[in-house]
């Protein structure tokens, strides 16, 4: 049978992976494939829709690996199963059927455009207009692809290390709009990066590297002065272990009320999440608070088991207090119980690091680093001389200061 039917009817027969056909360039080449049989202007028409396609998707030169990225990406039984690293305990039928998808996805991805143009049924009626149509370029297919020799051992191997689905996709992500999305342009920094508070780190890197074993770990709470490098910490931890199936989201403050939500949306996936929390604070009565605490301990939309909350704030209790709400409390009978529930939602995070501002002598221990980062050749002297005038202009040492400092020397 000629090569590009027998393509055309096995992406028609597509089964665990059918939902590439949904993804933008297969669907086009298969609408194009299905209008072999059709009049000339259909068939030029798909042929040239599928064209200006790839020309957007800059992949006229490398059509195989857009199609075999497609399914790379897609989210099905098998890839979901991959991802956690028990693939092998689907049914053989189910296996048989992913490796038959394979073979007819490779065999679709590596058609070339003279091979499309001659199957078609009426390919004498185009004249000169078939030598003059644009051509593409097969190009190699996407990494775990070109490993393909029959076995899914490989392609297993990389949906264990890279997820499934969007996941895979993306590394970080954010809830907004009652939905996880993913961040375009996250914030790539590792652990490499930092220079001092090691013995932080370390607390937070211990609980993750638990988490991902699957032995006992905690929610944590990363408070202190600000510009210390909370939120870093975090972030870094999921750059850190990506390859290890883990994955951030991050959920604003603001829409802790729809936690629920997000648990139903990644308690069934393979991989492990990080849940982030930044800059968490709360006024007394915030309905919000009392979400949280439900989360953390005792509530029925407690996180799921392949999640951690890793929240960030500058106060170690969290609430904001004034003087007074200390003034009102002078006639409430249970002044006592009200502490209580001020303290109940900073107690229900299992492990608290602390961050304060560094000493001079780290301070400038972190300049030296990040200037020595960026390839700075400033005498030492000059350059400390002029971190502690950076420091006194915005009112005290950091690290994020030590930061501005070295880039304002590329200003």
């Amino acid at each position: 049978m000629d090569p590009v039917i027998t393509a055309k009817l096995n992406l028609a027969s597509l089964s665990v992976f059918r939902g590439i056909l949904d993804r933008s360039v297969p669907k086009a080449f298969y609408k194009m494939l299905c209008a072999l049989d059709g009049e000339p202007e259909e068939f030029l028409s798909r042929y040239g829709e599928f064209y200006a396609l790839i020309c957007e998707r800059n992949c006229s030169d490398k059509l195989a690996y857009a199609f075999t990225e497609a399914a790379l990406f897609d989210e099905n039984v098998f890839t979901r199963a991959a991802a956690g690293g028990d693939c092998e305990t689907l049914p053989d039928e189910v296996l048989r059927a992913v490796r038959r998808d394979c073979e007819a996805i490779l065999s679709a991805a590596n058609l070339q455009s003279e091979e499309v143009l001659r199957s078609y049924a009426r390919f004498d009626e185009l004249g000169d207009i078939a030598p003059a149509l644009p051509k593409w370029q097969s190009g190699d297919c996407a990494e775990s692809f070109r490993m393909f020799d029959g076995s899914l051992k490989r392609i297993a191997q990389w949906y264990r290390e890279n997820g499934c689905g969007m996941f895979a996709r993306y590394k970080a992500f954010i809830w907004r709009d009652g939905d996880i999305r993913p961040v375009l342009n996250h914030d790539a920094i590792d652990l490499d990066d930092f220079t001092g508070y090691e013995l932080q780190r370390d607390k937070v890197l211990k609980n993750t590297r638990a988490f991902l074993d699957g032995k006992s770990c905690n929610n944590c709470l990363l408070y202190g002065d600000m510009g210390t490098g909370k939120s870093s910490t975090v972030k870094a931890m999921a750059n850190e272990f990506r390859r290890e199936g883990l994955r951030i989201v991050e959920m604003p403050k603001e829409q802790l009320m729809e936690f629920p939500l997000l648990v139903d949306k990644i308690a069934h996936l393979p991989m492990k999440f990080i849940i982030f929390i930044d800059d968490l604070s709360f006024q007394h009565q915030d309905r919000s608070y009392t979400s949280l605490k439900a989360v953390l301990e005792g509530g029925l939309a407690a996180r799921p088991r392949n999640a951690l909350i890793y929240a960030t704030s500058n106060r170690r209790h969290i609430v904001k207090e004034r003087l007074s709400d200390r003034a009102a409390e002078v006639d409430d009978i249970n002044t006592r119980d009200n502490m209580q529930e001020t303290l109940s939602l900073s107690d229900r995070f299992g492990l608290a690091v602390r961050y304060t501002v560094p000493t001079k002598n780290e301070y400038l221990d972190i300049v030296r680093a990040l200037a020595n980062q960026q390839g700075l050749t400033t005498d030492d002297q000059t350059l400390c001389a002029g971190a502690e005038r950076f420091a006194l202009a915005r009112g005290g040492r950091s690290p994020r200061c030590a930061k501005q400092y070295v880039e304002s020397l590329f200003c």
